[in-house]
């Protein structure tokens, strides 16, 4: 057991059976799902995900058969809809249809044990591209992590247990295995962001900076330890300051803690973010707000927040025609 793949699959434990693997029919799904099927026989099933986005999607399907029926493994695949709005990005309109898919894949068949655990193929060049998609848009803290190697998500497990291989080690391991795999004719589209990340800017760092795999997982790591951090004392802050916040009680606080503060109270009690502008904008208000007839009402996200009283409120609806302030 030498090479990165298979110490990975060695290492990963999902906590409850039985295991989903995400499998699309790519090298990355085929050889997390034949190691796990032979690592668990009989406890493994595959999750395939049609998209209908292109038209070789019904192959894609029925090379994920004949895979399936080679390994022993059942397979259960869901169409969805996942063509993105205007001025969506079509990668996170096709990821939320994704994970949405896996959900109700998870728990369609009532003749079987509920799936509580899936398992993806995402792999250590995949968290590259997370990481530098990540700081082209300035993001923060939890864009910064990119993604976790367990997260729960309606209601499921989702494990990634090939972090920390590389993409060419997991074909190599498929290479001596006579496992066919499909390519997705659009990974050579240059029109998406992590293609051109792809087969520009990882040869070059791999050429400046041959460990950069390592050290940028490093890096991922430090920022998720950092953002856990945050949000415990969030939530500590939340807890004294109220849910809705206390204007009073959050000017008490620095700018910055008002900050992590809000973002947290937003996406625990609303599931929405505000963009950088409209945190400032909000905070800028907080600051300004020591008088009873000071009115706060910002778009945040898809809705607004707005003063009530003593408390500040958030609300996707049409506001009601009379509020004391």
């Amino acid at each position: 057991m030498n090479s990165a793949f298979e110490r990975a699959i060695a290492a990963f434990e999902p906590a409850q059976w039985p295991l989903a693997v995400g499998f699309s029919g790519g090298a990355d799904s085929t050889a997390l799902l034949a190691a796990c099927a032979a690592r668990w026989p009989g406890q493994v099933v595959a999750f395939h995900v049609h998209h209908g986005l292109q038209a070789a999607a019904d192959g894609f399907e029925r090379h994920c058969r004949s895979v399936c029926e080679r390994l022993g493994v059942p397979l259960v695949v869901h169409r969805v809809d996942a063509r993105h709005a205007p001025g969506e990005s079509p990668e996170d309109a096709a990821r939320r249809a994704r994970y949405a898919a896996f959900a109700e894949m998870a728990h369609a068949d009532g003749a079987r044990a509920a799936i509580r655990s899936v398992a993806l193929g995402h792999h250590a060049d995949d968290q590259v591209e997370t990481l530098l998609l990540a700081l082209s848009r300035g993001a923060g803290l939890p864009g910064l992590a990119a993604m976790p190697a367990l997260a729960q998500r309606s209601g499921l497990d989702i494990y990634r247990p090939l972090l920390a291989v590389p993409g060419a080690e997991i074909r190599e391991w498929l290479a001596g295995r006579d496992l066919r795999w499909i390519e997705d004719p659009t990974n050579d589209d240059a029109r998406y962001t992590r293609n051109r990340i792809r087969s520009v800017l990882l040869p070059a760092l791999e050429q400046a900076f041959p460990q950069f795999r390592a050290t940028f997982a490093r890096s991922v790591g430090h920022a998720a330890q950092a953002q856990q951090l945050l949000g415990e004392l969030a939530a500590q802050d939340l807890e004294s300051v109220g849910s809705p916040p206390r204007i009073a009680a959050l000017q008490a606080l620095s700018r910055a803690r008002q900050a992590n503060l809000l973002r947290h109270w937003l996406m625990r009690s609303h599931g929405c973010a505000p963009s950088a502008a409209q945190l400032d904008q909000l905070l800028d208000q907080v600051r300004a707000c020591t008088t009873r007839g000071h009115r706060i009402h910002l778009k945040v996200a898809a809705g607004f927040v707005e003063r009530r009283g003593d408390l500040l409120h958030w609300y996707n609806a049409a506001p009601s025609p009379k509020t004391s302030l």
